[in-house]
């Protein structure tokens, strides 16, 4: 059974999940999500000889949450890794990521491929460094309502998302994002949409877990997940000096098909074109069906990928 305490990393407290023994297996969850979404990863991969970590990451959960915007960029959330495997007593680690975990996991692995010696990416490709701003991009491309840019007010998808935690929680877990037009926000209806409080759970979230997030939401508010959206233009200008490089640690990639993050002709390219950034790349894992909170979706699957991958590229001996 897992553990959890508060670790000083970084120069912030971070609360993490803990199980097991041997190489150490770091897990970054994404938005609006917790530590506690690797509910399933963290036993299985225990068992199998590892010794897994997963924190609430910067600005989540019961972890420190700095009010200023800045300190949230692919800087500081990296760098929350490195000094978390540090504080670990340990130099060497393999990271894996979901959501916004898969950027600082992919751009942990490009920055100290020294420290993290394989990685794994869930649901968001590894990065393609456009050759524009994100947001100047998205405007000469005429879009003005993409989800990215409703979340860069502060206060405004704050007061949306915390005017009910329970309704919020509900309508992003147990509706997902299969729809690519989902993730266009209608100015009337803003990012939840037509939410409804009676929206039947699915059958691998409980009432129970839903409860965690719920609680967890209430107590943090949103504002510290947002403020990682309001650092994008900031991380393309800080991994200028990355542009067109490689990862070339061994890799593994596992998303659901019906996740709307890789479908569209982006989503599909990206995926398409990852060999490009990953070279080492094991394995490309879609699993049929499944949608954005992936690992959740299918815990046996992702278990079964994840703990093969773990055993080629770091074996329980090492």
């Amino acid at each position: 059974m897992s553990s959890t305490r508060m670790v000083k990393a970084n120069g912030i407290e971070l609360f993490v999940r803990e199980q097991g023994e041997g190489p150490l297996v770091v897990l970054c969850h994404g938005w609006p999500e917790l530590s506690y979404s690797w509910r399933h990863q963290i036993p299985a991969l225990a068992t199998a000889g590892y010794r897994v970590v997963a924190p609430d990451m910067r600005g989540f959960g019961r972890s420190e949450a700095p009010a200023d915007i800045g300190a949230y960029t692919i800087f500081d959330t990296v760098g929350d890794m490195v000094a978390l495997v540090a504080a670990l007593g340990a130099d060497k680690a393999v990271i894996i990521g979901h959501d916004w975990g898969a950027p600082v996991a992919w751009h942990a692995a490009m920055f100290r491929p020294d420290m993290f010696t394989a990685v794994a990416g869930l649901s968001v490709p590894p990065p393609f460094r456009g050759r524009g701003r994100p947001f100047e991009t998205l405007q000469a491309s005429g879009i003005a309502n993409f989800y990215w840019q409703y979340f860069q007010t502060p206060g405004v998808a704050e007061a949306e998302l915390e005017h009910d935690v329970a309704l919020t929680m509900r309508t992003m877990l147990a509706r997902g994002f299969s729809d690519p037009q989902s993730l266009f926000v209608t100015s009337d209806k803003g990012f939840l949409g037509e939410a409804n409080p009676d929206l039947p759970l699915p059958g691998w979230l409980s009432e129970a877990d839903l409860a965690e997030f719920i609680a967890a939401y209430r107590a943090s508010g949103f504002r510290g997940g947002l403020n990682w959206y309001r650092n994008i233009d900031r991380n393309w200008e800080l991994t200028a000096p990355w542009q067109d490089a490689q990862i070339r640690q061994p890799s593994l990639f596992i998303a659901g098909s019906d996740d709307a993050v890789i479908k569209g002709l982006i989503g599909a390219k990206r995926v398409q074109d990852m060999e490009r950034v990953l070279p080492n790349l094991k394995r490309k894992l879609i699993i049929d069906g499944a949608g954005h909170w992936v690992q959740q979706e299918c815990a046996d699957a992702v278990n079964a990928a994840l703990v093969a991958f773990l055993r080629e590229v770091v074996p329980r001996s090492s």
